[in-house]
């Protein structure tokens, strides 16, 4: 009865947290030790790179019908059953949330001797920081008594790689920050082909080190250090994705239908050859050759979003993506070098990320063939179920390269850039998950993010800027925006127990800044990075940390953004009866309020200054004083028309700007949200095929906060946004701008919301349309002041 009990309250507290329990997974794996233990090299230092083979052969009666296992490691892994891949992970988390995988390998098994096979890597010093890592080492665990034939311990057999060496980023070839884990050279020499079939000779394999029984979160005795969690995310898609461009050749002649997979590519003996390819859009993918002869040959790949400019410009000068002439490829690379073996297949143990892909390829005393090449692209398994359409065609194309870089920055996390860093930080992230929810209708990867911002609470409140990551880092304005991110939530998801877990840490980020409220009734000088965005104007290395501060360190931004948290907190805590602590944040919040305005109004400009002194003035603050309401209804149209027109304000760049429509919108001037949308064109005309983290010359091509207008064109273009928790009612208010018709669709939790928009070309104030709404869910449609009531089903308006 006791056990029975426990697992109960096990499952309500997984759940209450977010997790996403399998109901595959045999309940006692959940709250008690397993049988299956961890596994690990016998010898070497288990913190220093090395690529590592693990396999058991396990024998049946009979071929079964289900046959579950659940699979992680320290860093990652490939599975194979059969020498088929059947599972690749673990997706990414820390020592306290470290996820394992529950896989039904029956459809690969058969009736007599079954080989399983692992991939094992540890990229130790070289990883990137969204890389948490305790030591290599290895589990297996059956579900069930018959299953655990496969359980890890010492009769596996393990055999470390020698063909494997790191290729860490250089940065004489691209002076950027690069920080996703290094390049793989590889050699096929020392390359123990076939080991994940079964026939493979494994006799000189050794036993793998028994190093500790696995355990999950929440028991309460504690051997290992990784703390097992069922993951909550599906696993990343993987596709075939074939290169239609050659860029250019020099050495050798290459035929099209090489790249089509109908040919082969033949390099004579003693030649030098370099092949630029063009995907023609960015991509994730892991590359992958099939290959022939060869023997001491040396095959270079080159990964890169764009070309530089031919004096390689440490800034990285790249012009039009599309432009290759006088151009150089930089950025990470493998290399790989052939054993002279007939169709060797050669893939990444990580996927790259490109657009061009450059071969720097020198033959021996051998000619080598490559036979194929390709890409397996992969990422998170997102489906497009929300749409966009309208008269202007342009629109589209913003539509689907937002769409694009909203994809390619979802991985096992979500992606700040998946070129450079590969890290989830709450600011960013925030601007992502609303995107998720509005455009593809799947949250999973949304609560994901918000859970672990939240497991990074330090003591005294702050959760870290980044995570997962093995290194800390503190912005406290995305502190402040991480309780954002559960109130966008709480807004689009009827959720309560998920969303109340979060209250606690949410007051702690709260209470942290609270701390450093000085006499000035302001925030006042505060440690860590201070970030607001990347304005040229705020270099981020010197001392204020990417935002200037009074001289006594006060900064209306910061103190706003502050003030915009806790109005969203106190609504919060309202609606979960926590009433003192919400009165105190709106209260808290007005004095705030009242000091910066005293403070940094000034009425010669009818704006707010950054600071006190009065010496310099942003969008950025007087974006935070419309949202907040430090300035009043009645004057924040005219606050956001200095905002748009004004040019010696200090600009946002594509981050901020997110904020900027939500000025322009609360003001009502949400119509001249197309206005805006230059920089995007822009971008489209200089051949970007995802949109980037900055105005050029930018460091990334591909930066998710750059795809908000992905849910624009739904929130503020179709107007639909939500009016009350849930999304139990909702509110169509459109702001077509130049429009003359606009459709729109928003994956609800109870079905589609579906609009359809014209205005009459006689008469512009005039809209007529049909709104479709799920069942049960009401709501609003408004224009120009008036207001329609709506209900579930299919209606027609007009205005």
């Amino acid at each position: 009865m006791k056990t029975i009990l426990f697992v109960a309250l096990l499952f309500r507290a997984l759940i209450s947290f977010g997790q996403a329990v399998d109901t595959r997974i045999n309940p006692e794996l959940l709250n008690k030790f397993w049988s299956a233990h961890w596994i690990s090299p016998p010898k070497g230092n288990l913190n220093s790179y090395g690529v590592y083979h693990f396999r058991k052969k396990i024998s049946l009666d009979k071929k079964p019908e289900h046959f579950i296992i659940h699979v992680s490691a320290d860093n990652r892994y490939k599975l194979f059953v059969n020498d088929k891949q059947v599972s690749v992970g673990p997706a990414l988390g820390n020592l306290k949330q470290w996820y394992y995988e529950t896989v039904d390998i029956a459809p690969y098994l058969r009736e007599g001797d079954n080989i399983l096979a692992s991939v094992v890597w540890n990229y130790a010093e070289y990883a990137g920081p969204a890389q948490v890592s305790q030591q290599t080492a290895f589990i297996v665990q059956g579900n069930a008594d018959d299953e655990r034939v496969v359980n890890t311990n010492s009769s596996w057999k393990i055999f470390k790689n020698p063909s494997y060496s790191p290729l860490p980023y250089d940065r004489t070839r691209a002076g950027l920050y690069i920080s996703v884990g290094p390049g793989e050279r590889i050699d096929g020499k020392l390359y123990p082909w076939g080991w994940t079939s079964l026939n493979f000779d494994d006799s000189q394999w050794q036993p793998a080190n028994d190093i500790g029984r696995a355990s999950p979160r929440g028991i309460q005795e504690w051997i290992m250090p990784w703390m097992l969690v069922p993951r909550d995310i599906p696993p990343m898609v993987e596709e075939m994705l074939r290169i239609p461009k050659i860029a250019r050749s020099y050495g050798t002649v290459v035929s099209s239908e090489f790249l089509k997979g109908k040919g082969d590519l033949v390099l004579p003996a003693k030649t030098k050859t370099v092949i630029l390819l063009d995907q023609t859009f960015l991509t994730n993918a892991y590359p992958e050759f099939r290959i022939s002869k060869g023997k001491n040959s040396e095959i270079t790949i080159l990964y890169a979003e764009a070309l530089y400019d031919s004096t390689g410009n440490r800034d990285g000068e790249k012009g039009n993506r599309n432009e290759i002439k006088g151009k150089q490829i930089l950025g990470y690379y493998d290399r790989i070098l052939p054993d002279g073996e007939s169709n060797r297949i050669y893939r990444s143990l990580w996927f790259r990320t490109y657009r061009y892909i450059q071969f720097e390829i020198t033959t021996n005393e051998n000619p080598l063939i490559i036979h194929d090449f390709y890409g397996i692209a992969t990422g998170y398994p997102f489906e497009e179920n929300g749409a966009f359409a309208s008269n202007d065609q342009s629109l589209k194309k913003i539509w689907d390269v937002s769409l694009r870089t909203a994809k390619l920055c979802a991985h096992e996390t979500y992606f700040d850039c998946p070129y450079y860093e590969q890290q989830q930080y709450a600011g960013d992230t925030r601007i992502q998950a609303i995107i998720s929810l509005y455009t593809f209708g799947d949250d999973r990867l949304v609560r994901k993010a918000i859970k672990q911002f939240s497991e990074s609470t330090s003591a005294d409140g702050l959760t870290e800027s980044r995570q997962p990551s093995s290194s800390v880092q503190y912005i406290p304005p995305f502190s402040l925006f991480w309780t954002g991110m559960v109130h966008d939530y709480w807004m689009h998801r009827s959720d309560s127990v998920f969303v109340s877990s979060f209250l606690r840490n949410i007051d702690g980020v709260l209470s942290w800044h609270e701390q450093y409220i000085d006499n000035s009734g302001m925030l006042g000088r505060m440690p860590w990075w201070q970030f607001v965005d990347w304005a040229p104007e705020w270099p981020w290395k010197k001392d204020v940390g990417g935002q200037p501060a009074g001289s006594d360190g006060n900064s209306a931004i910061l103190t706003l953004q502050y003030v915009y948290a806790l109005q969203n907190a106190a609504e919060l805590f309202d609606a979960f009866n926590k009433k003192e602590q919400a009165a105190h944040y709106r209260q808290l919040a007005g004095s705030l309020k009242k000091a910066t305005l005293s403070k940094c109004w000034d009425d010669k400009r009818g704006l707010v200054a950054e600071t006190p002194e009065k010496n310099q003035f942003s969008q950025h603050a007087n974006i935070m004083a419309v949202l907040t309401d430090l300035v009043s209804k009645e004057s924040q149209k005219a606050v956001v028309e200095k905002i748009l027109t004004e040019q010696d304000l200090i600009q946002c760049t594509f981050y901020y700007r997110y904020y900027l429509t939500r000025a322009m919108t609360k003001a009502g001037l949400g119509n001249r949200y197309l206005e805006q949308l230059n920089p995007w064109h822009d971008m489209l005309k200089i051949g970007l095929t995802t949109f980037a983290e900055n105005p050029e010359p930018t460091r990334s091509d591909c930066h998710a906060w750059s795809a908000s207008p992905a849910y624009e064109f739904l929130a503020t273009v179709c107007g639909i946004t939500p009016s009350s928790p849930g999304f139990k009612t909702v509110k169509i208010e459109p702001q077509l701008g130049s429009l003359q018709w606009a459709e729109g669709k928003v994956p609800h939790p109870q079905g589609e919301i579906v609009v359809k928009l014209k205005l009459e070309s006689k008469d512009k104030d005039k809209i007529t349309g049909e709104v479709t709404l799920p069942p049960g869910v009401t709501g609003e449609f408004i224009w120009r002041g008036k207001i329609i009531e709506l209900k579930g089903g299919n209606q027609k308006v007009s205005l």
